[in-house]
């Protein structure tokens, strides 16, 4: 019990929150209301911004600082970014050609242009007047010259791993504290070391691996979605939780109807996989029609991010016929801690808090 008060504390005085909740952050399903609110409630809340352009970052960042004052985390992806590889989009077209003529899209006028850019000092010069409290990232870390202007604003680092030796990397590289992503959890895998899935492990084996290797505050992510599992990932010695899916059902989320009505659905069935089809990189999600159609890792997928090119054109097409045929429904194995309530009572409720005893 002890360690579990002193690890709570070493995260509180590392960021600056009241409560060990990090709100992950989700692209493509919230925008700063869903920061806000955890933020207000005395978590962390997460701006994801892999997928934002420059001027809508600085603007997010205004309309957060507009009506909070804590601390709030902005997320970004810190992947290698390849050149639009023709031979196999090619490829991948043909393989999709059934679904191009059944939505009736020309897969001539597609663009060869990605939506998620990495983290680079253009970025950087943006953000750097507001000083964020804590930026993480996914995929590793960014150049040692975008670390070493990071820390020069005072700002704290985090990043993911898959593994333990993941977890080390990060450590030596500069992280100030390291996510545990386990295989339950939903979105992106923010695997980099290996492309390899079979080392990929549940978060109760791989979290006191972690802990045991790395000096640094350690969180807790992937099927943890009440207060049970965030009280297991405690004892077990993490300083913090990070919770996504959970949040998926808050009002304060711009998740879609229909990937509401998946997660609903998904209640009673559990059945989620990871998958390479939408983005190019391994993702949980819950299974749909060309996920069953295409095998859950298709090796005719071309790379992040370009993938998601013809995906996304598929699925915009399909989701105006009301159909998540080709949608991304992102989401963790454990839905069960998913509400329709607001995201201040859900973080509260995560601690056994009560609304009126914290931020109103």
């Amino acid at each position: 019990m002890h360690k579990k008060i002193n690890n709570a504390d070493k995260f509180k005085a590392l960021i600056g929150t009241d409560l060990p909740i990090i709100q992950a952050p989700m692209a493509g399903v919230q925008d700063h209301r869903l920061t806000v609110a955890v933020s207000q409630a005395g978590g962390l809340g997460s701006l994801p911004c892999g997928m934002l352009d420059i001027d809508t970052i600085v603007n997010e960042i205004k309309a957060i600082k507009a009506k909070t004052s804590y601390p709030f985390n902005l997320n970004f992806f810190c992947h290698n970014m390849p050149n639009y590889d023709v031979e196999k989009h090619n490829k991948w077209q043909r393989v999709l050609t059934p679904f191009f003529n059944e939505l009736d899209i020309d897969s001539n006028t597609l663009t060869t242009s990605a939506s998620r850019t990495p983290f680079n000092h253009s970025i950087a010069d943006a953000i750097e007047p507001f000083a964020p409290a804590v930026i993480s990232f996914h995929f590793g870390l960014p150049s040692p010259e975008l670390i070493s202007r990071i820390k020069n604003w005072g700002s704290k680092i985090l990043s993911t791993a898959t593994t333990v030796q993941e977890a080390i990397w990060l450590e030596s590289n500069g992280a100030d504290a390291i996510i545990v992503q386990g295989v339950e959890a939903g979105g992106h895998r923010g695997m980099f070391l290996s492309e390899d899935l079979s080392t990929q492990t549940g978060l109760m084996a791989l979290l006191p691996q972690v802990i045991a290797q790395v000096n640094v505050p350690v969180i807790a992510a992937g099927g943890i979605s009440d207060q049970c599992g965030v009280e297991a990932a405690l004892i077990l010695g993490a300083s913090a939780v990070q919770v996504g899916t959970a949040y998926l059902l808050c009002p304060e989320a711009s998740t879609s109807q229909l990937h509401r009505d998946a997660i609903k659905a998904n209640r009673t069935q559990s059945n989620t996989a990871i998958t390479n089809l939408f983005t190019g990189r391994p993702a949980r999600g819950i299974v749909n029609r060309v996920m069953q159609e295409l095998g859950y890792i298709n090796n005719h997928v071309p790379d992040f991010p370009h993938a998601s090119i013809e995906m996304s054109q598929l699925r915009t097409k399909s989701e105006k016929l009301a159909s998540s045929d080709f949608s991304p429904l992102w989401c963790g194995q454990n839905t069960m801690g998913c509400a329709e309530i607001s995201a201040k009572d859900l973080t509260l409720h995560l601690v056994n808090q009560r609304s009126a005893s914290l931020h109103d």
